[in-house]
């Protein structure tokens, strides 16, 4: 099992225990023991619903300070298409890539530059006869772990191009090296500017047998306030924006999708109907697609918890953004529009223990089963979350493996008390 080391994060002294993460976390990674929540490792995907959730605000995400960025002799921002969004009447990027330099980063390289590359190579991608299809879209990194802790079948489907995050660091590093020759590694920082935790963990723990190109990652709504204080000054800024409509139009659910021209595809956002988008497709219930693109967060990347703006509000902004931009100011040349570069693949996805698994041992896996199947039909099956798992079934799995014992259901415990009660009442009745 892989070490995998989290983005999301509890802080113990705010929690109340109040079950409402409990209720929201799609994976079920999450109990109340002893009065606060306990995230269960294994099982976290880094979605920050809990953070988005919680009314005590004791969920956080983790991601490194701008001070900390600062203290590199070069540094490159990486600009999430999503930060666009969060300006109210932005009417040309170049002020934000011109407020990056100001704040004191060296260059800028957009993401969403990168992005109309994959998209280029993605249309190039699905004219493979040998690839599985639908095409999963890698983009989104809660997707890729929940995909591999609950439908390792689907695998297989797993679009293997690097995200534009990665496109646009190779591009940064490999820029940077170039003009200054005199950098070492240790010199340069590689800075993504993001929107959601789950990039930070990607960024941690690297993906199967890649490791990322990004060195640190900021929140968006962390260098927002900062961008806000030089952009008001009124600097005319040198027009360098390499991004088009396509690039932008990553940062909402359905972005993807519309640049690969093509309309079998299907766009879902919101960790909900991603679950039931890949059940169907587990299920065999979606054949006649070519592409599907998922985002956990809801409206898309504009949704993250590490954002700033109302996701609809920034969605819009984004929309009236784009009309002032070409279709795309990123075009392949020569042999790039025949062949993918070898370097924007990945070549192994990351192995971890699907959720379900129970045991190691097949035969003892299946005891297990069947006397977490048995423990439920014994339960009330009301999914009150008083014991502190998120329902019945997963109460009766926590008893089974040996985490919590029966009578922390509450309900149970009462209807025992009451029959107890009833049987004294009755005794005493009885006695002479």
């Amino acid at each position: 099992m892989n070490t995998y080391e989290h983005s999301v994060a509890l802080d113990i002294s705010r929690c109340t225990g109040c079950t409402t993460c409990l209720k929201h976390c799609p994976t079920e990674a999450i109990r109340i023991r002893d009065g606060h929540a306990h995230i269960i490792s294994d099982r976290c995907i880094d979605c920050g619903i809990c953070i988005r959730n919680c009314p005590s605000n004791a969920k956080k995400a983790t991601y490194s300070k701008l001070d900390a960025v600062m203290k590199y002799k070069w540094k490159v921002a990486l600009p999430a298409p999503t930060l666009y969004g969060q300006f109210e009447e932005l009417e040309d990027i170049d002020y934000v890539l011109q407020g990056l330099l100001d704040i004191g980063f060296d260059d800028v390289v957009e993401v969403a530059q990168a992005a109309e590359l994959v998209s280029a190579y993605t249309r190039l991608y699905l004219k493979n006869e040998g690839i599985t299809k639908p095409v999963i879209s890698s983009a989104c990194p809660v997707v890729m772990r929940l995909i591999s802790l609950r439908y390792p079948t689907l695998r297989e489907h797993i679009m293997q191009l690097l995200p534009p995050m990665e496109i646009a660091a190779k591009m940064a590093r490999e820029k940077t090296k170039r003009e200054h020759p005199e950098l070492s590694d240790e010199d340069i920082c590689i800075c993504f500017i993001s929107p959601c935790p789950a990039k930070v963990s990607y960024i941690k723990n690297g993906f199967g047998d890649y490791k990322s190109e990004v060195d640190e990652v900021v929140s968006i709504s962390d260098i927002y306030f900062n961008l806000l204080n030089v952009m008001r000054r009124g600097k005319v800024p040198v027009p360098f924006s390499r991004a088009g409509m396509i690039g932008i139009s990553w940062a909402t659910s359905g972005g993807e999708s519309s640049a690969i021209f093509n309309d079998k595809y299907l766009a879902a956002d919101g960790i909900e109907n991603v679950n039931r988008v890949l059940d169907q497709l587990e299920n065999g219930n979606i054949s006649s697609l070519e592409f599907i693109e998922l985002n956990a967060c809801p409206g898309g990347c504009v949704g993250g918890v590490m954002a700033l703006e109302n996701p609809f509000i920034a969605k819009a902004r984004l929309q009236t953004l784009r009309r002032y931009l070409p279709v795309s100011q990123t075009y392949l040349q020569g042999d790039e529009r025949e062949y993918i570069p070898e370097s924007y693949f990945f070549e192994e996805m990351p192995t971890y223990r699907p959720i379900q698994r129970l045991s190691e041992n097949f035969a003892e896996s299946l005891r297990m089963m069947a006397d977490i199947q048995k423990l439920r039909s014994e339960l009330p099956g009301i999914d009150c979350g008083a014991c502190g798992a998120p329902n019945c079934r997963a109460f009766a799995e926590d008893i089974v493996r040996g985490k919590a014992k029966r009578d922390g259901c509450v309900v149970e415990k009462s209807r025992m008390m009451d029959e107890q009660l009833q049987t004294k009442e009755q005794n005493d009745h009885d006695s002479p």
